[in-house]
């Protein structure tokens, strides 16, 4: 059953304030047939994500944006020098980053750097900052360097597609340039998007997914 968007604004704001890693009472909601817009201030880095993730859980939301900023408490504001010093030590402890990662801190806003092989260290060099305190945004700039040429990478993600999601594989249409990945077509949820983008990076050879998948409810 398809909502109206009045129904949807309501449900995300709900959804919002329902969320108790949430403090919405800053947060903008718009809706425009079945997109969402996020804006507003939020307390902390991580609650931007935890925003973002309250929404996609909302039915009905089929595309989103998020533009919200941090505006940090005082209780949460540390300078940069401490800010590096507690990046280090994340990234360090962090088992799945490798050492070839670097950061630099500037007025709370962190640039990863660096190089790694698969997608998912990137993505835990991100997740090792992104919750500490005093950040307040993440560029996630680890380039990707793979030990493997691509091959045969469209068969790889369709076979690991149809092991994965069959019911929605037959809407995902998948297009290869080398070591490049452009997911085009329709899911039933949020989360099968994501599945397929997990399961196109996690191919030998992938360096770059482009994720241009909808949502489509029934």
């Amino acid at each position: 059953m398809n909502k109206s968007d009045k129904q949807l604004q309501q449900d995300v704001e709900e959804e919002l304030r329902w969320d108790p890693k949430v403090n919405a009472a800053q947060i903008g909601v718009t809706v425009d047939g079945g997109a969402v817009s996020l804006t507003g201030t939020v307390d902390t880095y991580a609650q931007k994500w935890a925003a973002e993730d309250a929404t996609k859980r909302v039915s009905g939301v089929r595309t989103m944006a998020q533009d919200l900023s941090v505006k940090l408490l005082s209780d949460h504001k540390h300078t940069d020098s401490e800010i590096a010093t507690a990046i280090q030590s994340a990234l360090k402890w962090d088992v799945m980053v490798p050492k070839t990662v670097t950061a630099k801190v500037t007025s709370g806003s962190v640039t990863l750097e660096g190089q790694a092989t698969w997608n998912f260290e990137r993505e835990a060099a991100e997740r090792a900052v992104r919750y500490l305190t005093g950040v307040v945004s993440v560029i996630n700039a680890v380039a990707l360097k793979s030990q493997v040429s691509p091959t045969d990478v469209k068969e790889q993600i369709q076979t690991a597609l149809n092991r994965q999601a069959k019911a929605d594989a037959k809407g995902i249409k998948i297009d290869t340039s080398g070591g490049k990945v452009t997911l085009t077509g329709h899911a039933s949820s949020w989360q099968t998007t994501e599945d397929a983008a997990d399961a196109a990076w996690a191919t030998p050879g992938v360096t770059e997914v482009i994720d241009r998948m909808t949502v489509s409810y029934q």
